[in-house]
């Protein structure tokens, strides 16, 4: 779904390959007897997949040379759906590509090649997508090379029992805890940013109201009062007050109102004395 009227659009993979002639399966059950009669008479050398569901044994085992995954994490860390977001949330200062050949398990299939990629302490979860968006692709480009020219030999992941996982976020993930210190808070912010969004209780009054962040800044490593209060220090500038800290908040959103700059939020006039959130 896609722009206003949020009708379905081509994604750019489909539209790619309709200019150049290249078939199309795009079935709603993968084990569908004729998806699978339609993969076989394609007679692959090699499958490639990103960002997809669990594929079931009778298509990963299908082609001659198996079926290769990109995964967004140095396995094997940060196993599972959401590898991108929690590597920002706990912090990390770097993260990367990996291709690995599928088995039945989760990203637990042996590993083809890595590539790494830093993460500035500024970054979002969107913005640390794109650096391994173009990453990704040259790597899967050189695996697929690789394995034409038969110089790969897959690797055990080696597991040291402290690997990080990275399970689907569900909205109790999303939930900010105010009493956590700022970098924590800050962490969260940029790794749910630009989806699907950390977010607290705005309560105004008796009103309360889902408030979402999507970027704010470290400010002050003081507080000007109890966490979860806010200060207004300009027309422009609106501090949220933590643990051990200050946030500046720069993109935020109201529960039924679009996402906004912080100078329209606080245009709008929706704080009052006492709003705090929780």
């Amino acid at each position: 779904q896609a722009g206003r009227g949020r009708k379905l659009q081509q994604s750019a993979v489909k539209q790619f390959a309709q200019k150049h002639g290249l078939p199309i399966l795009q079935p709603t059950n993968l084990k569908e007897e004729t998806f699978i009669e339609k993969l076989h008479s394609l007679k692959p050398d090699l499958q490639v997949v990103v960002a997809f569901r669990m594929l079931p044994k009778a298509v990963w085992m299908l082609p001659k040379y198996g079926t290769i995954n990109l995964h967004a994490s140095l396995l094997p860390d940060y196993r599972g759906a959401a590898p991108i977001n929690w590597a920002i949330i706990n912090g990390e200062g770097k993260s990367g590509a990996t291709t690995f050949f599928i088995n039945e398990h989760i990203d637990t299939g042996d590993l083809i090649d890595q590539v790494e990629v830093p993460i500035s302490e500024t970054d979002t979860a969107g913005d640390l997508h794109n650096k391994l968006m173009e990453k990704g692709a040259s790597l899967v480009v050189d695996t697929v090379n690789k394995i034409e020219n038969g110089e790969v030999q897959g690797r055990k992941q080696r597991l040291a029992g402290k690997e990080k996982p990275a399970p689907k976020i569900f909205k109790e993930d999303m939930r900010l805890d105010l009493q956590q210190p700022m970098e924590e808070t800050y962490n969260k912010i940029r790794g749910l940013s630009p989806y699907p969004g950390a977010f607290a209780l705005l309560v105004v009054g008796e009103e309360e109201l889902v408030f979402k962040i999507y970027k704010a800044q470290k400010y002050s490593q003081k507080a000007s009062g109890p966490a979860g209060s806010f200060e207004q220090i300009s027309k422009k500038t609106l501090l949220l007050n933590l643990k051990n800290g200050q946030l500046a908040l720069e993109t935020v959103q109201v529960e039924g109102k679009k996402r906004m700059s912080i100078i329209d939020f606080l245009n709008g006039n929706i704080l009052k004395e006492g709003a705090k959130l929780l």
